[in-house]
């Protein structure tokens, strides 16, 4: 078994009968925590118009961070291109790199809203009856293509999308931020354009991406970092790192492919507290696939209180049947599984639970059992 690094995706989630400010106290110490425990990176994402999750700006919460920790990565698990500018994007991060160099990671996305794209050639997966060759579940693509005529998707793109945004090519969006980056920026009118802070920052610039298409291509091709999404998208995790690798062109900053794969991970000392723990994921995760937005995570008997429709178990069996949620054992040989299916050079935790001390808990508990199998926490 590779020596993977174990890094935090952080959506900053707000606890039934809690608030975004205790939601975002408790990130800042999980964050602080992490770096204790050795994690390699710690993201936050990138979520708007959802009562549940607090994590709305990712280079405000990560320059918060910055000042309360002093060694780990910290990183944007996605900027979301398309909300900002690539300008303002370099001036954000190019900020907290001044006072925090080199430990920021350039997580770049699609503009929320548009479902995952599918690559232009199909990618063989090797998937038999929901099963990758080693035994990981791995099911049927889940289609987003519904979520495009939902009323609260079309108001978060009016209020999100800059003008002219959905018609600029997503290529085109990375290059200018590379270029900005890198100093070598030119209008077509050949008009220079320096940023300071941002110019010259030494920040690793990744793409966020949950399918073989646009994401995987753009990343490879550009040889940049990819981060695949089996959390959010697990039927089509094979095809996301295939395509990138297929598409992966050396680049100044990388000479061979480099992955880091998702999961969501719920770890207690025995199974059984752990699925007790993960009991609110399931309503948790059909409040963002009805397009109602993300709700406030649920105590476990919250979450029983729901009377589920075979319509709303349609919606997240898949992402049911993929939670990691167990003993640091059982959850540690799901996650070497992962690893080994998807070829990652690092894996991506994270973890929801309602209360904060849990949730600390099961990181806590990972990285020991992780430590235990002789992984270290460094990332190349």
């Amino acid at each position: 078994m590779p020596d993977i690094p174990l890094g935090v995706l952080d959506l900053v989630p707000i606890p039934s009968g809690s608030t975004a400010a205790d939601a975002l106290r408790n990130s800042i110490d999980l964050a602080q925590q992490a770096e204790r425990l050795g994690y390699a990176r710690y993201w936050f994402a990138e979520h708007h118009l959802n009562p549940g999750v607090a994590g709305t700006s990712p280079a405000v919460v990560l320059a918060l961070t910055a000042s309360a920790t002093s060694t780990i990565r910290l990183g944007s698990g996605a900027v979301q291109l398309g909300h900002r500018t690539a300008l303002s994007t370099v001036e954000e991060f190019g900020l907290i790199d001044a006072l925090h160099p080199g430990r920021l990671d350039l997580g770049l996305g699609r503009s929320g809203g548009r479902p995952p794209g599918t690559p232009k050639t199909p990618l063989p997966t090797d998937v038999v009856d929901g099963r990758a060759p080693n035994g990981l579940r791995v099911p049927p693509r889940f289609s987003f293509e519904y979520l495009l005529g939902s009323p609260r998707i079309a108001l978060q793109r009016k209020l999100l999308l800059l003008p002219g945004a959905e018609s600029q090519d997503y290529a085109e969006q990375i290059d200018d931020v590379l270029a900005l980056l890198a100093g070598t920026y030119r209008s077509p009118e050949g008009v220079e354009a320096h940023v300071v802070p941002g110019e010259g920052a030494d920040v690793e610039v990744w793409i966020l991406g949950s399918s073989g298409g646009e994401s995987a291509e753009v990343a490879g091709a550009r040889g940049l970092r990819f981060a695949a999404n089996y959390h959010v998208s697990p039927g089509t995790v094979l095809e996301a790192a295939e395509g990138y690798r297929a598409a992966f062109h050396p680049s100044d900053t990388l000479d061979k492919p480099y992955v880091s794969v998702s999961a969501d991970v719920v770890v207690a000392e025995d199974d059984d507290t752990a699925r007790e723990l993960a009991t609110g994921y399931g309503a948790w995760v059909r409040s963002i696939r009805t397009a109602e937005g993300a709700i406030e995570f649920p105590t476990p008997q919250e979450a029983r209180a729901h009377v589920w429709t075979d319509e709303d178990r349609a919606l997240v069996q898949d992402r049911l049947d993929t939670q990691f949620a167990g003993s640091p054992v059982s959850v540690a040989d799901q996650l070497e599984q992962l690893q080994e299916a998807t070829g990652a050079d690092e894996l991506l935790i994270t973890t929801i639970t309602h209360d904060h001390p849990d949730r600390v808990r099961s990181y806590e508990l990972l990285a020991q059992e992780w430590r235990r199998r002789g992984h270290s926490s460094q990332s190349s």
